[in-house]
């Protein structure tokens, strides 16, 4: 798991790059069979992504209020 300090230091293009591996972890989590699925990696995978398209939005306004 990723904390917002280290996401902030990222740059845009690498924050993009970590979005789309975490919905690629998340998403062959969710096709795993039923018995292999684990619950705390998609949790984990959820709350990266949320994070880092927060952080992406929140510089995109910035440098349109600027």
């Amino acid at each position: 798991m990723i904390n917002m300090s280290d996401i902030r230091k990222k740059t845009d293009t690498e924050l993009v790059e970590f979005a789309q591996k975490a919905r690629e972890t998340l998403r062959g989590e969710r096709f795993k069979d039923k018995f292999s699925r684990k619950a705390n990696v998609i949790t984990t995978a959820k709350k990266e992504i949320a994070r880092t398209l927060t952080e992406l939005n929140t510089r995109c306004r910035n440098a349109k209020t600027k």
